[in-house]
Order: structure tokens, then sequence, then C-alpha cells
């Protein structure tokens, strides 16, 4: 239960909201939900990307602002940034200005077209790594797993940047991949019975 923190409504979420205010929001309608949109899951590890040696809060409060300067994060528009762009991203104070996850983010968009061309789309591609649920006994203890390393080492291999296992596991709760949600915070359950009539891509 150490995980698990009260809420000013009285209801039992993930110890991790007790952060930031604006955390609850996110917890209660984004984070652990199984998501099958393209835009959305590009957006998602790319944005973890950026938070490697950061802060999910200081990505969380900029995020408005990655969508605007990354058209969106629409990888098809996205893999058309050129230096001029990248010029541009540098001097924007909105976002985090680190020309590698910038970089690395133009990168990707490319990755993910080719992505959608051999494989129908991101979502299937990424839900084919939908691990076990006894790959993770315990909620919340872990920083990686085994599915995670090994969905980092084939991303890599397909060129794709800054996709550590720690970064892709962190996608993989978000996006619904796990149901990482502790025992006893209120979502947990609402979550499992999502997963249990979640249509996986194909």
């Amino acid at each position: 239960m150490d995980r698990i923190v009260i809420g000013p409504d009285g209801k039992c979420r993930c110890s991790w909201c007790d952060a930031a205010p604006e955390f609850n929001t996110y917890h209660d309608t984004e984070w652990g939900f199984p998501v099958t949109d393209d835009r959305r899951l590009f957006e998602k590890i790319c944005l973890e990307g950026f938070q490697s040696g950061l802060s999910w809060r200081t990505i969380l409060s900029k995020r408005e602002n990655f969508r605007a300067a990354f058209a969106d994060f629409d990888f098809h528009r996205v893999v058309q940034f050129d230096e001029t762009d990248i010029a541009r991203l540098l001097q924007d104070a909105g976002i985090i200005r680190h020309r590698g996850k910038i970089e690395a983010t133009i990168n990707n968009a490319q990755r993910a077209c080719e992505m959608v061309e051999r494989e129908g789309s991101l979502a299937a591609y990424f839900w084919r790594f939908e691990p076990d649920p006894t790959e993770i006994a315990t909620p919340q203890t872990m920083s990686t797993s085994p599915t995670s390393v090994a969905l980092s080492k084939d991303l890599k291999k397909r060129g794709w940047k800054f996709v550590g296992p720690t970064t892709v596991f962190a996608f993989m709760q978000a996006m619904g991949l796990v149901n990482d949600h502790a025992k006893g915070c209120f979502l947990r359950p609402k979550i499992e019975d999502i997963r249990k009539s979640f249509v996986r891509p194909l």
C-alpha cells in the first residue's frame, strides 16, 4: 500500500500522483489506457526520449509546446523537417532544446514511416510486444522488463534513437501495453476490464 496515495476526492491512486497536481488528471485519463492511435504512440515514444535525464512533470508541462513545435507529432510531416527546422527548434524555449533529441525525433519520424509501410501501422508493431501479465509480478517495482529490453533492441536495429529499455518500458506503461497501476489504485481494476474487451491491432 506504500505505492498508493489518497487524493483530494478520496480515491486511492498510484503514489506518483502526489508529486504534482496535474498528475491526477494525466493518471486518471491517460496513463495505462490501451492506445492504438499511431500519432499518439509516436508522440509518446518521442516525449519519453525527451524525458531522458529529466522528470515527466517537465515534459508534461511543455507537452502542448512540443505538439506545436513538432506538427502535432504527425510523423509524415515531421519527416520533412530540415536544418532550418532544427535551428528553429533549438531557439524554442517552450521545448527541451537538445539537438540530439530533436534530431532523434526527426530520425524516428522516418523510421515510423518505414514501419507503417512494412507493418501496416505503428500500433500493429508495438502491440506485438505486449508482455504476458506474469512478467510484472508486482506493479511499479520495475524500470525495465525482458519485453522492454527486446523491444528496445528491435527498435534500435530498425534505426530508432533514444529508445533504451527504460524509455521503452515507460512508453509501455503509459500506452497500456502493461497495466502497471498499483495494487489498490482505483483504476487498476478498471484498466483490467478495458483490456479484456480491447481489440489488439493486427
